[in-house]
């Protein structure tokens, strides 16, 4: 099992970011959950250490987050994206899955779903 997993939660939504945090923070392998509310704060934290998994969400203060996915398919950085939006409409999904985005779960009745899929991951 790989530890040491690095996480990155991109979401201007504290409530959801605190429960989040809340699920993640002890599971196994887990060294570190970064923050950004915003683009500039995530291209930022993406240029200092790109995470083993990054939550992203769409609708973000300045540039949106598929302009996130296209900064990280443009500078090839090695992560599992997991889309998680109220925006979980098919053309946004279809949209984030060419961009790169492996997983794309709706924020209202998906959530749960994010320490199992990262779990599986760290155990393969």
């Amino acid at each position: 099992m790989k530890k040491d997993i690095v996480i990155m939660i991109v979401d201007d939504n504290v409530n959801f970011v605190k429960r989040m945090t809340g699920l993640l923070e002890n599971l196994d392998g887990i060294s570190s959950i970064n923050v950004a509310g915003d683009y500039d704060n995530a291209v930022r934290l993406l240029s200092e250490q790109t995470p083993d998994f990054l939550l992203l969400d769409i609708n973000l203060p300045g540039k949106n987050g598929m302009e996130i996915l296209k900064m990280i398919k443009n500078n090839k950085l090695e992560c599992e994206v997991i889309m998680i939006t109220n925006h979980a409409d098919e053309y946004y999904r279809i949209q984030c899955k060419k961009l790169g985005a492996k997983y794309f779960l709706d924020k209202s009745s998906e959530f749960g779903l994010v320490p199992e899929i990262i779990s599986k991951q760290i155990l393969n």
